[in-house]
């Protein structure tokens, strides 16, 4: 099974878990928790901001490009769905 890892694609820093997205509704949250909709509001984020202030970089990249290993992911669970179906 293949390992989904999230970090930053521009610097490599990998959140901890902690609540350091803050939403324009005023809402500070894990974006990862919630696959970056806020748990308030529900405004559904596209981008994500790197947390300089705990080891990251500023930069900003689309939320889905920060989940590493997906496409793997997805081979395998469209191979184990197609494998379904033949039996």
């Amino acid at each position: 099974m293949s390992e989904i890892r999230i970090a930053c694609p521009k610097c490599n820093w990998e959140p901890d878990g902690g609540a350091y997205w803050r939403c324009d509704c005023g809402c500070v949250w894990d974006t990862f928790e919630t696959a970056a909709r806020c748990p308030q509001c529900g405004k559904q984020w596209e981008d994500t901001q790197c947390v300089v202030s705990h080891g990251g970089c500023t930069g900003v990249s689309p939320h889905l490009d920060w989940y590493h290993g997906l496409d793997n992911w997805l081979r395998e669970q469209l191979e184990s769905i197609r494998q379904k179906s033949l039996t």
